[in-house]
């Protein structure tokens, strides 16, 4: 019997579904997750640039370290599951800071406005995925408490931006509906690609 070795490569691996395709509900978690930690901590980054000097300076590094760690952690999930990461990481890795950086040329109200646009729609995404692990007795318990945990940050994130002023900033509504709407889309597009 002959042998045939199938030359391994990056691009044959990247686009399989999931590294290992054992569980493709779990890699779609994992790597939405994962982009969004990865949105928020560029978005912190973005307004750091713009605001660190500023009043609420230490109050966006305070949530960039939580978002730090959120990112760190799915890091992890994604290398000990073999998930296979969104392939448009470098886009959500500019969107999040341009995002970021963008609104805090708006001012300091603004940028809170962006933090409580993301956080509502992340703390929404949290709770569904919490709903359907909950109702699923194979679930990962860890998991689950994880997700507890920075569901229950984010939650904080967003009521500091309202504390923050959020609801001041100019165009307040239609700036956190824009936003919404494009973490919304980014959500459903990092669950496949």
């Amino acid at each position: 019997m002959k042998m045939v070795l199938q030359k391994i490569t990056f691009s044959r691996i990247i686009f399989q579904r999931g590294l290992h395709g054992a569980n493709k509900k779990l890699d779609s978690l994992i790597r939405v997750n994962h982009a969004g930690e990865l949105g928020a901590d560029r978005i912190y980054a973005g307004q750091m640039a713009v605001l660190g000097n500023s009043s609420v300076g230490p109050k966006i590094k305070e949530m960039w370290e939580q978002e730090k760690v959120h990112r760190h952690t799915f890091e992890q999930l994604i290398t000990q599951n073999r998930v296979r990461p969104s392939l448009l990481f470098p886009l959500w890795h500019c969107a999040g800071y341009v995002l970021g950086a963008g609104t805090a040329l708006m001012g300091p109200k603004a940028a809170m406005a962006c933090t409580v646009a993301v956080e509502t729609v992340i703390v929404e995404h949290y709770n569904d995925q919490l709903r359907d692990l909950m109702n699923d007795p194979e679930s990962d318990k860890e998991l689950l408490e994880t997700i507890k945990k920075f569901r229950d940050e984010e939650q904080e994130h967003h009521d500091c931006g309202i504390d923050h002023g959020a609801e001041q900033a100019p165009f307040y509504d239609a700036l956190t509906k824009v936003i919404k709407t494009g973490c919304k889309v980014a959500i459903e597009v990092a669950k496949r690609v």
